[in-house]
């Protein structure tokens, strides 16, 4: 038991470090992403400050919360990204599926290794653009250290929730090649949902409470709005209550539907 925990650390362990070498293979990647990041927050910026021109709050929420708000989801807008419908679906259409279910690691937990990884990566990847919103747009951000710690835990306990809603769908691709048409429109829907590009607070009551529901919230919405200062504190354990009932029901989902899935998967390629 003990050799195969040790086993198991060193492969995870050689899971993490292959992550940041991925990135800076692909340097190009990173700036052209920074470049995009910094556009996108002077667009959203002008937007909302167009929107609050002729009034003061929206849903509850004044200029400044706003975008404060929009520019701390921009920053962590990796918690609701995990990249697992791409991998996946490549993964189907090369042939690469056959080598990765061979390998005496589990598949699913390899997955979520590297997805953590690629959380902590595009975090620190953000800290431009963090600067940038410092700088220019006065971001503000918490000094209390159990804001926080808070905010850690509901983003990784977030980012979890969404991994396995993720697999449950990236599974389809154990019987279809291909997924890109689930992947354009789970990621269209993480958009909305998520409160990336509106925090849940200004949507209709009935729509507010379709994406509390939703896994896409967990995400993004909950950890940054205890940044933003919108949800406080003492609201976490709840909030965490509901993360882990919804981690709970997603996580045995996901190994179900796993299991039944690789029974009829086909390799293609070479």
């Amino acid at each position: 038991m003990v050799s195969t925990l040790r086993h198991n650390v060193r492969a995870y362990g050689a899971i993490v470090a292959i992550v940041p070498k991925m990135f800076m293979a692909y340097s190009i990647w990173v700036w052209m992403s920074w470049f995009v990041q910094f556009i996108a927050v002077v667009i959203l910026v002008a937007f909302w400050r167009a929107v609050f021109s002729n009034t003061t709050t929206v849903g509850g929420l004044g200029l400044d919360t706003t975008i404060n708000y929009l520019l701390l989801a921009m920053i962590f807008r990796a918690g609701q990204n995990t990249d697992v419908l791409y991998e996946i679906g490549e993964m189907m259409r090369d042939g690469r599926i056959g080598v990765t279910l061979l390998r005496p690691i589990d598949m699913q937990a390899t997955f979520y290794v590297q997805n953590v990884a690629r959380l902590g990566l595009d975090t620190l990847l953000s800290l431009p653009l963090a600067l940038f919103a410092w700088l220019v747009y006065g971001l503000s951000l918490p000094s209390d250290p159990l804001v926080w710690l808070a905010f850690l835990v509901t983003l990784l306990l977030g980012n979890a929730v969404m991994f396995c809603f993720d697999w449950i769908i990236g599974c389809v691709g154990f019987y279809s090649t291909e997924i890109w048409g689930l992947s354009v429109l789970r990621y269209g829907f993480g958009l909305f949902f998520s409160g990336a590009l509106i925090p849940l607070d200004m949507m209709p009551d009935w729509l507010r409470s379709v994406a509390t529901l939703l896994p896409f919230s967990q995400a993004l919405y909950l950890p940054v709005s205890i940044l933003a200062g919108i949800n406080p504190v003492s609201a976490m354990p709840l909030i965490w209550l509901m993360q882990l009932g919804y981690l709970a029901v997603l996580l045995v989902a996901s190994r179900l539907v796993f299991a039944r899935a690789v029974r009829v998967v086909t390799v293609q390629g070479g």
